[in-house]
């Protein structure tokens, strides 16, 4: 592959994990209100992985990877409910630790992220189009 079309790769690549992310932060934003009576199988804010994939001897296009999808440890918010059905002996239910807040400022990031990597592509296509018509 020529040098000149690996923005392309790496454009690509960032705009697949950017995908990844808002594709998290929509669970997230999805399991927010949800609630058990039990604080280990409450839901638990997913936080993607990323790295970054340099190029080594030619053998890997450079970019960004997502490696994985880590659990947030933080522990559950504890809620004294004790009208609600599911509530444990003690009248307590448990919330996940999903700050509706902070996935909203990382849903804003990631969407400008992404379209900060359509416009690369867009620009990149566009120089490649005019580099063409130069050598006819």
């Amino acid at each position: 592959m020529s040098s000149s079309f690996k923005i392309f790769d790496i454009a690509g690549s960032a705009m697949s994990a950017q995908s990844v992310r808002l594709s998290t932060v929509a669970s997230n934003l999805a399991n927010a209100d949800a609630v058990g009576a039990d604080p280990s199988t409450v839901f638990k804010a997913h936080m993607p992985m990323f790295k970054t994939a340099p190029e080594i001897a030619g053998k890997q296009t450079p970019g960004v990877r997502v490696t994985g999808i880590a659990e947030d440890q933080t522990p559950a918010e504890k809620r004294f409910e004790p009208g609600n059905p599911i509530a444990d002996a003690d009248g307590y239910v448990y919330a996940p630790n999903v700050n509706v807040v902070e996935q909203m400022v990382d849903m804003i990031s990631a969407s400008r992220s992404y379209q900060n990597s359509v416009e690369i592509m867009n620009t990149a296509k566009e120089l490649a189009l005019k580099t063409l018509s130069l050598g006819s």
